[in-house]
């Protein structure tokens, strides 16, 4: 049988409360320690996928490259509800020209 991994949002509340109606576990936090010890709570506990929200992200970009380096889970950035800081439309830019070997986006 395939492993089984969850789904789980962390960041600002306003941001992922949402992301309880589609039945994603949502981790509410707003300092960069808090969020840290999260993620790596999570990651412990068969997560696969990590929504994180952008500005948070920002507070832990040690972290979240650390996890750039590992299987999972996959750490995803999302905008706030103010909007976005465009961190992670960069790291699918720089995700794709790692792939394809040049920028097409």
């Amino acid at each position: 049988m395939a492993k089984q991994f969850k789904i789980g949002d962390v960041g600002n509340r306003d941001a992922i409360l949402p992301f309880q109606i589609i039945g994603f576990d949502t981790y509410p936090v707003n300092e960069a320690h808090a969020a840290e010890k999260q993620i790596n709570e999570l990651a412990k506990n068969n997560y696969g996928i990590i929504y994180l929200t952008e500005n948070i992200a920002a507070m832990i970009p040690d972290l979240v490259r650390y996890y750039d380096t590992q299987l999972t889970p996959a750490i995803i950035l999302i905008p706030t509800h103010k909007g976005r800081l465009g961190i992670g439309a960069a790291r699918i830019q720089e995700n794709v020209k790692k792939a394809v070997g040049q920028d097409i986006l």
